[in-house]
């Protein structure tokens, strides 16, 4: 006997969850299929898994130079099974936390893996689902007036270069080492690897990266990439960019090794593992997109600004779409799509608006264009840049390095991007974010004030040497 339902949702990660709760609140009948556990990857191998070994990171860290704090501490070790207990622990609490929202909204969750049918005895349009049950129980059969894809995305690799998950690790692979290698080859220098790479060699390990490009980060503002170069460099990291993995060179013993071509040259790089963090690749196969007229291009499901797909009762939202590939993007994505298809014209995403945030240390966040876009695009540009060496509570962490640079059109004033690199800044960004909304100009911004001591007062300062008014510098 078919189900039916007003939604079903393939993909219970951050968006497909934050979708079902919406399409709740908005009356609907909603059950979402997931073929893991519910909060998909950010929850158990991405965002959150992550950050938390990054925070014992950190602490073991400064734990070791706690001495300049005015704290002696001896023998400081690090319990890498207890770090990973840790990481579990705060997984599984949230874990817990998304399946109560799932009762307290009456959603159904369907454990399993979930295809789309086309047009069939159950329905004259494509958009059937049929779940393969994890229990091994026979195939359920969901009929839906609405289907929402919000199916992910799974890590990169590169020609040559398979997973093995033991000498050679994608993200996945490193969330569960037991123990931590003596090095590590990180291919690839953007958001992923680099916050590996920040994270390992703070837990003491041997880190060298090697990008294709010409600089780390490349999506970021080129003064916060070589600030970051600087000081990862600064760390320890070995960094080459610029290097072109060979492709069949991959050498597997004790160690793991590759060649690459560098500056005209071939080079090699050997070490205890191999983390890949090329990017991540549009989770579309086998779920049944043969059986639709949905169009995809470049890997990703093509949408409207709603996220229809050419089916139009079939939505898509996330990093199957491509696009920026983060849960919070993802999220709102599932709320605007939800309340399209409940006809609640909801307004489109400005993705100028969506703060980007890496977790390193230092932490990189950024919104809007960066000088060299705003160039691009054909303004005349005003920029102020303001270093966290002269803010108070930055000097009280111990954290002085890095900075806030705000890119503005000196024609019309318009705030363009802010950039920012240093102690906290992921947790300063919003009030950027907030600008774009608004938008603000530099201007207003330095005019709100910021309290003292904190870190927030660069904003105001790197606000007002827009215009050559810095106070402290």
């Amino acid at each position: 006997m078919a189900l039916e339902y007003d939604l079903v949702v393939l993909g219970g990660g951050t968006g497909g969850y934050v979708a079902a709760i919406r399409a709740s609140q908005l009356g609907l009948k909603v059950a979402v299929v997931e073929k893991e556990k519910m909060g998909g990857t950010c929850l158990h191998k991405g965002c959150i898994p992550s950050k938390s070994l990054l925070r014992s990171a950190e602490v073991f860290k400064q734990t070791k130079n706690a001495e300049q704090y005015g704290i002696e501490t001896e023998n400081t070790s690090l319990n890498f099974i207890k770090v990973q207990e840790r990481k579990q622990s705060i997984v599984d609490q949230l874990h817990k936390g998304v399946e109560g929202l799932m009762k307290k909204g009456k959603i159904e969750v369907f454990e399993g893996f979930g295809r789309i049918l086309g047009p069939s005895i159950f329905s004259p349009t494509a958009g059937t689902i049929s779940v393969e049950r994890n229990d091994g129980e026979e195939n359920t059969i969901i009929i839906p007036k609405n289907v929402l894809i919000a199916t992910g995305s799974k890590p990169k690799s590169l020609p040559g270069l398979e997973l093995d998950g033991e000498m050679v690790l994608s993200s996945d692979h490193a969330l569960n080492l037991e123990e931590l290698p003596e090095s590590i080859l990180i291919v690839g220098g953007g958001v992923i690897g680099i916050e590996w790479a920040s994270m390992l060699v703070d837990f003491g390990v041997q880190v060298t990266v090697v990008e294709y490009a010409d600089r780390i980060l490349p999506t970021e503002d080129e003064e916060v990439s070589k600030e970051v170069k600087r000081l990862l460099k600064k760390k320890g990291i070995k960094i080459v960019t610029g290097a072109k993995v060979l492709p069949d060179t991959l050498d597997k013993g004790d160690q793991v090794s590759i060649k690459a071509e560098h500056n005209g040259d071939e080079k090699a790089f050997t070490a205890d593992k191999m983390l890949v963090s090329v990017g991540r690749a549009p989770n579309v196969d086998n779920i049944g997109l043969e059986n639709t007229d949905i169009v995809v291009e470049n890997g990703a499901i093509k949408t409207n600004k709603f996220y229809q797909t050419k089916e139009s009762h079939i939505y898509a939202i996330g990093d199957v779409i491509g696009g920026m590939q983060l849960a919070h993007v993802a999220s709102h994505e599932g709320i605007v799509a939800v309340e399209h298809m409940a006809n609640e014209e909801p307004l489109p995403i400005n993705y100028d608006h969506i703060s980007t945030c890496i977790y390193s240390n230092p932490e990189v966040s950024s919104v809007g264009l960066t000088e060299q876009q705003a160039k691009e695009q054909g303004y005349d540009v005003k920029v102020g840049k303001f270093s966290f060496q002269a803010i108070g509570k930055a000097l009280v962490y111990g954290e002085k390095d890095g900075f806030v640079k705000i890119v503005a059109d000196k024609k019309t004033e318009d705030l363009l991007g802010v950039h920012m690199v240093g102690p906290h800044v992921t947790d300063m960004i919003a009030e950027a974010g907030l600008a774009k909304v608004l938008d603000a100009t530099p201007w207003e911004m330095a005019h709100t004030i910021h309290p003292h001591p904190t870190l927030s007062e660069v904003m105001g300062e790197a606000a007002l040497a827009v215009d050559g008014k810095q106070i402290h510098g």
